[in-house]
């Protein structure tokens, strides 16, 4: 049989990646596919270094839109990135009756709804395993795994850059801009690293999980992001004394049967009990755990980015593809898992709910004046809110400011409120002349 044949538009890292694999696996993957997968064209503005990367045999242009309008490629795999010129091509190849393939994150969660309807409307597939969690598997998890399940929440760490910023800065006891620099030093942090270090990698993988988890259109505007950038080395300390640790996390979570049902969708950095296993994924690595009513808890573990991993995932998606190519498109797994007629439903009865609605507990640190009464005063706040209390740590002056000190850290655990109640509880705390500083706010998961 013929094999398929595969155009690449952009051959960077993950491109370089696609061909060492297929070379170096192709009659296992011809095995498992049912006929050979070939890459044929590629499309790269640095064509000297794409005919280095793609070796003897294979066309090389500058022009993208050649690949999506050469008659041999059946599958056009995007590794572009970004929104604007990826969108344009993707649509294009669509509308040319090209599968796709793409890695791009960031360009399903913002509009992944028009693509996946124009996929829907040409009887084409687009595969994106590669664009959340790299090597993990988690999309096939999600889509067909789990199909059984009502998925509850899902709470993953999908961005390596920030992970490893956050276990170095445990490790080491160092601050944030310290660890920021020892990162892009090591390769592992870009020269700009805003949308990693920021939230919004993270939460364009968590919003795409969101949607196929719930059946819901994506809808990452309605995210609540919120990145690493203002944790302090004496946060991670202080959570380590209380027997946490501190990761980010993309949480996605169905809230039903509490007065306000809807999806939460958001990104922050979160207390998590540290014997929770994925409170030990440490370095670069990614993790994503699911909690399904009738599975219970799986955790998928492995690496987030990188050539080889991502390519293993982008592999598979060819070879999805090769092997449904000729079904009929309405009995193909649905591109997010739910069949397309019920999302817009979903959507209604399910909403993104605004960050004030979310429920969860919380860690305070405040910088208080070292002198009587202080705790009391904010123990009385919260009470007041209705806020109760999990746990206090008080330091003693000199450890935070030395033997001179006349203030002090005042750490607090609470049990879950929702958030809108702890923004108003928080505002009357920090107006309280004996409260020195911003007051630290951690959100906290348990995830049992």
């Amino acid at each position: 049989m013929k094999p398929i044949q595969v155009g690449l538009l952009g051959i960077g890292t993950v491109g370089s990646g696609v061909f060492n694999v297929l070379q170096r696996n192709q009659e296992e993957i011809r095995r498992r596919a049912g006929r050979g997968i070939e890459v044929t064209m590629v499309a790269d503005l640095d064509v000297e270094r794409a005919r280095a990367a793609a070796g003897a045999g294979v066309q090389v242009v500058n022009d993208a839109r050649a690949v999506i309008a050469n008659p041999d490629i059946d599958i056009v795999v995007e590794l572009i990135g970004g929104y604007g010129i990826a969108r344009a091509l993707v649509l294009e190849a669509i509308a040319a009756g090209k599968h796709v393939v793409t890695a791009n994150k960031a360009l399903l969660a913002v509009h992944g709804t028009e693509i996946f309807a124009a996929a829907s409307a040409k009887g084409v597939m687009v595969a994106f395993e590669a664009a959340v969690a790299g090597g993990i598997p988690i999309i096939k998890a999600l889509r067909e795994g789990l199909t059984a399940n009502r998925i509850q929440w899902i709470a993953g760490i999908i961005n390596g850059t920030t992970n490893f910023i956050l276990s170095e800065m445990r490790d080491k006891g160092l601050d944030f801009a310290v660890v920021l620099k020892e990162a892009q030093a090591l390769g592992y942090a870009e020269a700009d690293p805003t949308f990693d270090i920021e939230g919004v990698d993270a939460a364009h993988k968590a919003t795409i999980m969101s949607a196929i988890a719930f059946g819901i259109p994506v809808q990452f505007d309605k995210a609540y992001v919120e990145g690493i950038t203002q944790l302090a080395g004496a946060d991670i300390k202080y959570a380590e004394q209380l027997g946490y640790r501190i990761k980010l996390l993309g949480i996605a979570k169905r809230r039903t049967g509490a007065g306000t049902d809807g999806v939460e969708l958001r990104v922050h950095p979160t207390l998590v009990p540290a014997k929770r296993l994925i409170a030990n994924v440490e370095g670069a690595m990614n993790a994503v755990v699911v909690q399904g009513d009738a599975v219970g808890t799986t955790l998928y573990y492995g690496k987030g980015a990188g050539s080889e991993p991502t390519a293993s995932a982008v592999i598979a998606d060819l070879v999805d593809i090769t092997r449904l190519a000729t079904a009929d498109p309405e009995h193909r797994v649905p591109h997010l898992a739910f069949q397309s007629h019920t999302l817009d439903q979903a959507q209604a009865q399910l909403p993104v709910l605004p960050m004030s609605e979310v429920v969860t507990s919380y860690y305070l640190r405040l910088r208080v004046a070292d002198q009587a009464g202080v705790l009391a005063k904010v123990t009385g706040l919260l009470a007041g809110a209705g806020i109760s209390i999990d746990a206090v740590l008080q330091r003693e002056a000199d450890e935070v400011g030395g033997a001179d000190s006349a203030q002090t850290d005042l750490i607090i655990l609470t049990h879950e409120t929702r958030e809108g109640t702890m923004n108003d509880a928080i505002a009357q705390m920090q107006a309280l002349p004996t409260v020195l500083a911003p007051i630290t706010r951690i959100r906290k998961e348990e995830l049992n």
